[in-house]
């Protein structure tokens, strides 16, 4: 079965899917590719050099946070990026997520724009990582380093945490201690595998 995760930016998604690797199952990391395809010899380097120019490199390295700069204050250019992107990350995914799909286990899609993709088509269920926003505000501004308006333009940039959460098939609110999490992702498991342990 085909779970996709998903959430917004600092809402513990990656605490999520950790726990769920932990657990055993397979991960299929949405970031981790498009990484892949930006690092170093990655296979979208040379259009993005070519759309963006050389100003969001240092030599032959993407200076991410430069792009992240340009992209986010301007929707047509992030727009431009995803379409780089988007298709490249979203076949990788579909061939991972067969590799693993099997009737009585799970495979994680671990997705951040699953639903700005239209890829909820593509998993059996979705189950959307939550956080009151005041909380997202203060882990992006601790983990990135980010001023307040810094963090609530990348907020902004996604689609509304609201949205994914009516649309979910379950919501995990990570606003807690760890344990709390975890417990709510052990009950998702039995959930749909009532006989086994998660």
């Amino acid at each position: 079965m085909k779970i996709g995760l998903t959430g917004s930016i600092a809402c513990g998604k990656s605490t999520v899917s950790g726990y769920l690797r932990s657990l055993g199952y397979h991960v299929v990391d949405a970031d981790a590719i498009s990484h892949s395809l930006t690092a170093p010899g990655g296979a979208a380097l040379g259009t993005i050099r070519t759309a963006f120019g050389d100003a969001v490199f240092d030599g032959d390295i993407l200076d991410r946070r430069a792009l992240g700069s340009v992209v986010f204050g301007d929707t047509q250019k992030r727009a431009q990026l995803n379409a780089i992107l988007h298709p490249l990350i979203i076949s990788t995914i579909e061939s991972e997520l067969a590799a693993h799909d099997t009737p009585d286990t799970l495979v994680i899609g671990d997705v951040p724009l699953l639903y700005e993709c239209d890829m909820a088509h593509m998993f059996d269920r979705v189950w959307v990582v939550s956080v009151p926003l005041s909380e997202q505000i203060a882990r992006i501004c601790m983990r990135d380093g980010l001023s307040r308006e810094e963090a609530i333009r990348r907020i902004d940039a996604q689609m509304p945490l609201t949205d994914k959460c009516a649309l979910a098939d379950a919501v995990i609110d990570t606003n807690g201690p760890i344990e709390n999490t975890q417990a709510q992702v052990r009950a998702l498991i039995q959930s749909i595998f009532p006989r086994r342990k998660a």
